[in-house]
């Protein structure tokens, strides 16, 4: 278990952006993200500058946040301050982050401009090692694990469940790993470069015939004419 303190921040119900917790590295980052400090006889704690608008102390908190997690601190930052944060109609706070990235990822795809970009984030999906399909069996195949160690019925049924999903998932991963390089094709032939144009030309034009041209054969002559042997007087 990591013993890196935790730091904390949050909105108050005055209106202030607060940071508690961490230790000397933690208060440099806070500062370095804008946090001023504030002291008491008795204790002190970090806020950020009054004055600036919900918008600009929501952006520089959530960058103080980032910066922390960058370094290994497990910080608890307040929804409400995360601008990174997806919420929906049914989940307002944005908790479900990992169905978050994968709206995310629609709606990139709905976005995408070219097939070419429309297959990278297919692949994301599909990828046979490390798509979302792959991985979700591997969660379902997990989950089936975790419900058979209740050792009741429910248990097991709960884990054959989640078996027949993980097999159902790891079968449409299989089924669907061409999808990215199906959705690529789907896009006009990539313009080659005069470059390639002349490379292509040399490679297959056809080659000038070299050296001397076989010259006609000539007409055999004609043999001398043997005189006849006639009789002699």
């Amino acid at each position: 278990m990591s013993t890196t303190p935790n730091v904390v921040i949050t909105r108050e119900p005055t209106g202030n952006v607060i940071a508690e917790g961490g230790d000397e590295l933690a208060v440099t980052l806070l500062k370095r993200a804008g946090f001023v400090i504030e002291t008491t006889p008795r204790s002190f704690w970090y806020r950020l500058p009054w004055d600036m608008g919900e918008e600009r102390e929501n952006q520089m908190a959530s960058h103080a946040a980032r910066m922390l997690t960058a370094v290994g601190y497990q910080v608890e930052l307040d929804p409400g301050l995360d601008v990174t944060r997806i919420t929906t109609p049914t989940d307002p706070r944005g908790t479900r982050v990992y169905g978050q990235q994968i709206l995310s990822l629609t709606d990139r795809l709905n976005g995408a401009e070219t097939y070419a970009r429309a297959a990278d984030l297919v692949e994301h999906v599909v990828h046979p090692d490390d798509g979302v399909l792959v991985r979700l069996g591997q969660f379902f195949e997990a989950a089936a694990t975790q419900a058979n160690v209740a050792d009741t019925d429910d248990g097991w049924y709960l884990s054959h469940l989640c078996e027949d999903t993980a097999a159902t998932l790891t079968s449409l991963a299989e089924d669907m790993r061409e999808a990215g390089h199906q959705m690529q094709r789907l896009g006009p032939p990539r313009k080659r470069s005069w470059q390639e144009g002349v490379a292509s030309y040399n490679a297959t034009a056809p080659r000038p015939r070299t050296g001397a041209t076989p010259a006609a054969e000539a007409p055999s002559a004609t043999p001398p004419t043997t005189p006849r042997p006639g009789r002699s007087r």
